[in-house]
């Protein structure tokens, strides 16, 4: 046996001894209910105070998010079910929905506008942000892409610049709505899916003056933006208007010290804090649980992430290539997003509008996040299938 073949059953076989919870990877599901424990905690806690205010129901914002993950579990339940090949067959026909969905979103009466940005569908009494669906229905076309065409991504120039197209199309329309957070974090996974596909790092290198070019076009244009910009840089010279949110962000960590103030206990969210439940959340956690709580929500996002690296390490070890780039995909995105809004709420990233996945308060989010979970949990499963076949196929092979 190779040293090369001979690393990958290693790989293969011990990740197939793993515990497991009814067949599926115990520390990735004992994960994520964690970290959605840790969210409900942290999302009645940060709301208590503006629910009784507003809606004269302390728990409101509790209820409702609990709603959503009820409904996310159950798609978790579902995608489970689901093998991985089919969602390889759907991948291009997703594709067409994603850039359907967000073209929906700009059209006047099946848009709706939140606070100045167009990036809900209303369908009745109910909208969704499109925005979060397309980023699962991305990856998944991307993860097909690279499949049907790895090697031209590897040496064809113009392999690699199909994929470029698509993300370029699917960020004008995020542009539009405005939604630079989304956009960030989609141009960001895809970069990552490629090299991860053995896309030359050169190639990267030459689009990067693009990007800045495109980038630095959008600051220009429109003042706004440099103004955003120029208040995270130096949040102190407009303390009541642009770096207002900023600076209570900075306060709340700055009151949390080492094991916070205590749970329930922080001040910041009494109205100080705008969005203390979904984009500033991580503030609150600073406060109240102080360094060690935001380091344990780092830690753990650090393991989601690295776990979902290493299912795709041994997708790809058994040659299931789409479920490999997918996994990657997943851990990509889940990652970017989780440290793009922990940076903003610590000053080193300028507001951009991202929720925490599965802490902050958004239906659209836990449901969207609760699938690419549950994609992945089934990902892992399917790899310990194919591993055992293989090693049944290569005992029947060696008695034979």
């Amino acid at each position: 046996m190779s040293e090369q073949r001979r690393q990958q059953a290693t790989l293969s076989s011990q990740d197939s001894r793993l515990p497991l919870i009814a067949g599926y990877d115990f520390w990735l599901v004992c994960s994520l209910f964690l970290i959605i424990l840790i969210g409900s905690v942290m999302v009645a806690s940060a709301t208590i105070s503006h629910a009784d205010k507003y809606f004269s129901d302390p728990l409101y914002y509790f209820w409702n998010q609990g709603q959503s993950i009820i409904l996310g579990l159950f798609l978790v339940v579902l995608f489970l079910k689901i093998p991985i090949l089919h969602l390889q067959t759907l991948s291009r026909v997703l594709l067409i929905v994603a850039i359907t969905l967000l073209t929906l979103t700009l059209i006047p009466g099946i848009g709706k506008e939140v606070n100045g940005s167009m990036r809900w569908i209303q369908l009745g009494p109910k909208s969704f942000q499109a925005a979060e669906l397309v980023k699962f229905f991305f990856i998944t076309y991307l993860a097909g892409y690279l499949v049907h065409h790895r090697e031209s991504v590897r040496s064809d120039l113009i392999g690699f610049l199909k994929p470029v197209f698509i993300v370029a199309i699917i960020s004008i329309l995020l542009l539009k709505q405005p939604d630079y957070g989304s956009c960030a974090v989609l141009c960001a996974t895809a970069i990552g899916m490629l090299f991860l596909a053995g896309a030359p790092l050169g190639r990267f290198f030459i689009w990067l003056p693009a990007f800045v070019g495109a980038l630095g076009c959008l600051i220009i244009l429109s003042p706004y933006r440099m103004q955003r910009l120029m208040s995270f840089r130096n949040p102190e010279q407009d303390p009541f208007d642009t770096g207002y949110q900023l600076l209570q962000a900075l306060t709340a960590f700055g009151r949390g010290d080492w094991v916070g103030v205590g749970l329930g206990s922080g001040v910041q969210k009494l109205f100080y804090l705008p969005e203390q439940h979904t984009d500033f959340i991580f503030s609150v956690i600073a406060e109240e649980l102080g360094l060690i709580g935001t380091v344990s929500i780092i830690l753990l996002f650090f393991f989601i992430v690295w776990r979902a690296f290493m299912i795709g390490r041994v997708a790809e070890s058994i040659e299931k290539y789409f479920s490999a780039y997918l996994a990657y995909g997943i851990g990509l995105i889940i990652g970017l997003q989780a440290y793009i809004n922990i940076g903003v709420n610590m000053g080193v990233l300028p507001t951009k509008g991202l929720t925490l996945p599965f802490i902050s308060y958004g239906g659209n989010s836990m449901i969207v996040y609760c699938i690419l979970f549950g994609v992945l949990l089934r990902v892992e499963y399917e790899n310990r299938q194919n591993i055992r076949t293989v090693n049944k196929g290569s005992v029947s092979a060696y008695a034979t």
